[in-house]
C-alpha cells in the first residue's frame, strides 16, 4: 500500500509545483523517480518521456502513467495519473470559481511572466541533460541536425520526425550488430 501513496504524492507533487508542462518538469522527475524512489534509470525515464512524446495525450501523463505502470502495473498507472492530475484539476476548479477575470489581475500577469523565466530555464536544464543522456555517437549529432532543421525550417510533422528517429536508430543498431 506504502508504494500507491509514494507513488500518488509524488506525481502530486510534481503536478503541483511544475509550471510549464512536461519538458519543464524532467527536473522534479529526475530528482523523484530517480534520485530519490529509484524507480526507473535515467535512460529508462528517457524512454518513457520519448513514448510519452509519441503518444496521444500530456507528456506529463503519459509518464507517470509508464512509471506507475512499470512499478505496480495496471493500478500503479492509475494512482500515479491520479496524482500527477489531481492539482491542475484543484487549481483550474478554484480559479474558475473564485476568479473570473483571473488573467487581468496585474500581481498574476507579473508572477506568470517570473514563472516563464524559471519555466525557460528548466527546459535548458531539461535539454542539456537530454543531451548528454541521448547525443552519443556521430549518428546522434545527425539525427539531432537532421530533425531541427525539418522541424524548424521546414515545419515537418514531429510525429514523423520521432518515427523516421526510430527507424534510422533500428537500421543503424542492427547494422553495427552484423558488423560485430
Amino acid at each position: 500500500m506504502k508504494i500507491y501513496i509514494d507513488l500518488f504524492v509524488s506525481w502530486f507533487k510534481m503536478g503541483l509545483f511544475t509550471f510549464g508542462g512536461g519538458y519543464a518538469m524532467l527536473p522534479m522527475i529526475q530528482r523523484e523517480v530517480i534520485d530519490k524512489h529509484h524507480w526507473a534509470t535515467e535512460e529508462e525515464v528517457m524512454d518513457y518521456y520519448a513514448i510519452g512524446q509519441c503518444t496521444p495525450g500530456i507528456i506529463a501523463v503519459n509518464t507517470a502513467t509508464f512509471v506507475g505502470y512499470y512499478q505496480k502495473g495496471v493500478l500503479g498507472g492509475i494512482v500515479s495519473t491520479l496524482g500527477v492530475i489531481t492539482p491542475s484539476i484543484i487549481i483550474i476548479s478554484l480559479i474558475a470559481t473564485v476568479l473570473s477575470n483571473f488573467a487581468e489581475i496585474v500581481v498574476v500577469q507579473n508572477a506568470l511572466a517570473g514563472i516563464r523565466v524559471a519555466v525557460c530555464y528548466l527546459m535548458m536544464t531539461s535539454i542539456i541533460k537530454l543531451w548528454k543522456s541521448s547525443i552519443k555517437d556521430t549518428i546522434g549529432v545527425l539525427i539531432f541536425v537532421v530533425a531541427v532543421v525539418l522541424s524548424y525550417f521546414l515545419d515537418f510533422s514531429v510525429v514523423l520526425i520521432i518515427l523516421l528517429s526510430a527507424l534510422v536508430g533500428i537500421v543503424v543498431c542492427n547494422m553495427r550488430r552484423r558488423k560485430a
